[in-house]
Protein backbone atom coordinates (compact mmCIF):
# COMPACT_ATOMS: atom_id res chain seq x y z
CA UNK A 1 0.00 0.00 0.00
CA UNK A 2 1.32 3.05 -1.29
CA UNK A 3 1.11 6.03 1.80
CA UNK A 4 -0.12 9.39 0.96
CA UNK A 5 2.49 12.17 0.14
CA UNK A 6 3.20 14.60 3.38
CA UNK A 7 2.30 17.73 1.12
CA UNK A 8 -1.36 16.19 0.39
CA UNK A 9 -1.88 16.85 4.26
CA UNK A 10 -0.24 19.58 4.53
CA UNK A 11 -2.45 21.33 1.42
CA UNK A 12 -5.84 19.69 2.94
CA UNK A 13 -5.18 21.22 6.53
CA UNK A 14 -4.29 24.41 5.07
CA UNK A 15 -7.75 24.04 2.50
CA UNK A 16 -9.68 23.02 5.65
CA UNK A 17 -8.42 25.85 7.83
CA UNK A 18 -9.34 28.14 4.79
CA UNK A 19 -12.83 26.92 4.58
CA UNK A 20 -13.16 26.70 8.01
CA UNK A 21 -15.72 24.21 7.87
CA UNK A 22 -16.09 22.96 11.69
CA UNK A 23 -16.72 26.69 12.77
CA UNK A 24 -19.36 26.78 10.01
CA UNK A 25 -21.68 25.89 12.58
CA UNK A 26 -19.77 27.23 15.93
CA UNK A 27 -20.84 30.96 16.22
CA UNK A 28 -18.24 31.35 18.67
CA UNK A 29 -15.65 31.26 16.97
CA UNK A 30 -14.42 35.16 16.53
CA UNK A 31 -10.76 36.23 16.59
CA UNK A 32 -10.81 39.47 18.63
CA UNK A 33 -10.62 41.54 15.18
CA UNK A 34 -13.25 40.17 13.87
CA UNK A 35 -15.42 40.88 16.61
CA UNK A 36 -14.12 44.90 16.19
CA UNK A 37 -14.78 44.73 11.89
CA UNK A 38 -18.37 42.91 12.99
CA UNK A 39 -19.09 45.64 15.49
CA UNK A 40 -17.94 48.20 13.21
CA UNK A 41 -20.14 47.03 10.40
CA UNK A 42 -23.16 46.90 13.15
CA UNK A 43 -22.30 50.37 13.73
CA UNK A 44 -22.18 51.84 10.62
CA UNK A 45 -25.48 50.21 9.13
CA UNK A 46 -25.73 51.17 5.85
CA UNK A 47 -22.70 52.79 5.14
CA UNK A 48 -20.23 49.72 5.93
CA UNK A 49 -17.54 48.93 3.20
CA UNK A 50 -14.18 49.00 3.98
CA UNK A 51 -12.61 52.66 4.39
CA UNK A 52 -15.37 53.55 6.40
CA UNK A 53 -14.72 50.51 8.97
CA UNK A 54 -11.33 51.66 8.93
CA UNK A 55 -12.24 55.10 10.00
CA UNK A 56 -14.73 53.73 12.61
CA UNK A 57 -12.69 51.56 14.24
CA UNK A 58 -9.89 54.02 14.20
CA UNK A 59 -12.49 56.41 15.87
CA UNK A 60 -13.68 54.08 18.63
CA UNK A 61 -10.43 52.53 19.08
CA UNK A 62 -7.56 54.49 18.36
CA UNK A 63 -6.52 51.85 16.77
CA UNK A 64 -5.55 52.54 12.97
CA UNK A 65 -5.78 49.16 11.05
CA UNK A 66 -4.02 48.52 7.32
CA UNK A 67 -7.46 48.51 4.60
CA UNK A 68 -5.80 44.93 3.69
CA UNK A 69 -5.95 43.46 6.79
CA UNK A 70 -10.12 44.54 6.82
CA UNK A 71 -10.38 43.10 3.19
CA UNK A 72 -8.97 40.01 4.14
CA UNK A 73 -10.91 40.17 7.23
CA UNK A 74 -14.27 40.88 5.42
CA UNK A 75 -13.59 38.31 3.19
CA UNK A 76 -12.73 35.78 5.81
CA UNK A 77 -16.28 36.39 7.77
CA UNK A 78 -18.18 36.34 4.50
CA UNK A 79 -17.03 33.13 3.71
CA UNK A 80 -17.62 32.26 7.31
CA UNK A 81 -21.35 32.88 6.74
CA UNK A 82 -21.42 35.99 9.10
CA UNK A 83 -21.69 39.04 6.19
CA UNK A 84 -23.27 39.18 3.18
CA UNK A 85 -22.09 42.09 0.86
CA UNK A 86 -23.87 44.10 -2.50
CA UNK A 87 -22.20 46.42 -4.61
CA UNK A 88 -23.65 49.68 -5.29
CA UNK A 89 -23.07 51.53 -8.43
CA UNK A 90 -19.68 52.69 -9.81
CA UNK A 91 -19.42 56.24 -8.83
CA UNK A 92 -16.94 59.00 -11.42
CA UNK A 93 -15.34 59.81 -7.93
CA UNK A 94 -14.06 56.25 -7.71
CA UNK A 95 -12.93 56.35 -11.52
CA UNK A 96 -16.22 54.12 -12.07
CA UNK A 97 -15.16 51.51 -9.68
CA UNK A 98 -18.23 50.29 -7.03
CA UNK A 99 -18.04 50.11 -3.33
CA UNK A 100 -18.83 46.82 -1.55
CA UNK A 101 -21.15 47.20 1.27
CA UNK A 102 -21.02 44.64 3.55
CA UNK A 103 -24.43 43.72 6.57
CA UNK A 104 -24.60 41.31 9.04
CA UNK A 105 -26.18 37.95 9.15
CA UNK A 106 -28.34 36.92 12.20
CA UNK A 107 -25.03 34.63 12.78
CA UNK A 108 -22.82 37.12 13.15
CA UNK A 109 -25.02 39.03 15.71
CA UNK A 110 -25.35 35.30 18.01
CA UNK A 111 -21.75 34.94 17.47
CA UNK A 112 -21.20 38.71 19.17
CA UNK A 113 -24.06 37.88 21.67
CA UNK A 114 -21.72 34.61 23.00
CA UNK A 115 -18.42 36.52 22.65
CA UNK A 116 -19.82 39.29 24.51
CA UNK A 117 -21.27 36.81 27.60
CA UNK A 118 -18.07 34.84 27.46
CA UNK A 119 -16.10 38.31 27.76
CA UNK A 120 -18.33 39.71 30.89
CA UNK A 121 -17.71 36.36 32.53
CA UNK A 122 -13.87 36.43 32.44
CA UNK A 123 -14.21 39.95 33.46
CA UNK A 124 -16.33 39.62 36.57
CA UNK A 125 -15.03 39.47 39.89
CA UNK A 126 -11.46 41.17 38.72
CA UNK A 127 -12.63 44.59 39.65
CA UNK A 128 -10.26 44.94 42.21
CA UNK A 129 -7.29 43.43 40.40
CA UNK A 130 -7.43 45.51 37.58
CA UNK A 131 -8.78 48.95 38.92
Amino acid sequence: MELLHPVFFDLYCLLCQHLNLDAMNDVSTLGEFEQVVLLSVLRLGDEAYAVAIGEEILRCTGRGVSRGSIYITLDRLETKGYLKSRLADPTPERGGRAKRFYTLRPRAVDALKECRRQLVALWRGLDSVLA
